[in-house]
């Protein structure tokens, strides 16, 4: 209680009372119930194999980046430019993902959250299975590493369409005292498809030649289909919905959302840079950086990594509880302040010779810093926006934000041939000032006040039930 009062007190500002009811009021009359949908729960879990395939996909190939694509599609050029060329190839897909946002921003405010995540998950699904089938550069020499951009462009495209939705459709389906742990739900896919992509390349690390990382990219096709059975059968948002009825549908939510919350546009963003970019050196990096610096923990990588997602997937929805309890802010800010006491550290940890050591360094990158953030955003971002420019708001910053965070692994590489370990250390310290300043700049949107009125509201609505309940009886 002391602590929650504490961030409380130094988080928030007091909102005028009057001004609140009447804005529960209107949530009361107009939005999704207080106690949520009867959908709210395969909603979150439907959304979150969206995010699982994402994840799968931008895990696994970050992974085949650092371990195998330098050799089987630029074989032509030394070790550090082929490494430098598959990073580059995985920046390319972050790189088109705002153009995804956006088309998938305007019509998800247009015609609807559901359509955009059925659309983004079969394009996202048939990229991700063409990977897997790819010629190499031994068979078809430079037409290889072109159809392999060509493939991460489209990823990029329908990725750009994907966490918007899934997020808004888990938001605008849940309870109002626990959206960020229906979100924390959403969002546990990531760690769900990092645990599935590194059980995935462990298992296969001992097939022979290209199989050793063609199949985790075919495997992906199974995720798919669960994907789009249980997308197809849930209902629509209802916030959506009432926009919809009111007749409040903008005609450019684009536009509109960067006329009006501009501001926001760049908070967001920043908190986000803070938690994906951070983990691309953190993580991503890291892989290749203990294959070629720290050899003798290159075989300790993938298991840590592997129990570090599956801690994570609980990680992820306990962090996103827990900014239910006591706010989004300044949880956001204490995880910022981890992470930049975090870079340095990071870098002289990995060179010692110790698994317990090794998966330390995975349990703090990626269960606290990457984790705490990532279960916050999913309700912090779609707070911060109104149900009718929701869609385009929250997807124009995540994935504005996700060209940055494509390309770290290759400003790492860089950084290191200038700076050596100090070069990407560095670099997770000014992502974690960036979110540092973002958390600071970016309004409490869950202060005591707000949850206090929540819930007692959420207690006058079930009195009013039971005593309905009891006249009829």
């Amino acid at each position: 209680m002391v602590f929650q009062d504490f961030w409380s007190n130094m988080t928030t500002s007091p909102e005028p009372n009057a001004a609140l009811q009447a804005e529960l009021a209107e949530m009361a009359q107009h939005g999704t119930p207080v106690h949520g949908t009867p959908e709210k729960y395969k909603v979150a879990i439907g959304s979150s194999v969206g995010a699982t395939v994402e994840t799968y996909d931008f895990i696994g190939f970050g992974t085949a980046a650092s371990l195998y694509l330098n050799d089987a599609f630029f074989p032509a050029v030394s070790p550090v430019l082929g490494l430098l060329a598959s990073f580059a190839t995985l920046g390319i897909g972050f790189a088109v993902r705002p153009i995804g946002g956006i088309l998938a921003g305007h019509l998800g405010d247009r015609i609807g959250r559901k359509p955009i995540l059925i659309a983004s998950l079969l394009l996202m699904g048939g990229a991700t299975v063409a990977i897997g089938c790819l010629p190499t550069y031994d068979t078809v020499g430079i037409l290889a590493p072109i159809l392999l951009v060509i493939v991460r462009i489209i990823q990029g495209l329908a990725f750009g369409g994907e966490w918007g939705g899934a997020i808004l459709m888990t938001y605008e389906h849940a309870p109002w005292l626990h959206k960020g742990f229906l979100t924390g739900i959403t969002q546990a896919g990531f760690p769900l498809g990092l645990l599935l992509s590194t059980i995935a390349f462990q298992l296969s690390t001992h097939l022979p030649g290209t199989w050793a990382w063609r199949v985790p990219f075919l495997l992906s096709a199974i995720l798919i289909a669960v994907g789009i059975i249980i997308r197809t059968h849930v209902s629509e948002s209802p916030e959506f919905e009432e926009v919809k009825e009111e007749g409040n549908i903008e005609k450019n939510p684009i536009a509109a959302s960067l006329r009006n919350d501009w501001q926001n546009f760049f908070k967001a963003m920043g908190l986000r840079i803070a938690e994906t970019a951070t983990y691309a050196v953190a993580i991503t990096y890291v892989l290749s950086y203990v294959r070629m610096h720290a050899p003798q923990n290159a075989g300790r990588t993938l298991p840590t990594l592997l129990t570090a997602a599956a801690i994570g997937l609980f990680a992820t929805i306990s962090w996103g509880a827990l900014s239910d309890k006591i706010g989004r802010r300044g949880l956001y800010i204490g995880l910022s302040i981890v992470v930049i006491a975090w870079g340095f550290p990071l870098f002289r940890l990995l060179h010692v010779d110790s698994a317990g050591v090794m998966l330390m360094c995975m349990i703090i990158s990626y269960c606290i810093c990457q984790n705490g953030m990532a279960g916050i955003q999913g309700a912090w971002f779609s707070e911060l926006y109104p149900p009718e420019r929701r869609s385009a708001g929250v997807s124009l910053a995540y994935q504005f934000s996700a060209v940055l965070s494509g390309f770290t692994p290759f400003f790492c590489t860089a950084l290191f041939e200038a700076l050596d370990w100090k070069g990407p250390a560095l670099l997770i310290v000014i992502y974690g000032v960036i979110g540092l300043v973002s958390a600071l700049t970016t309004r409490e949107t869950w202060g005591k006040e707000r949850r206090e009125a929540v819930r007692k509201h959420a207690e006058e609505v079930d009195a009013a039930v039971a005593a309905t309940s009891g006249a009829v009886n």
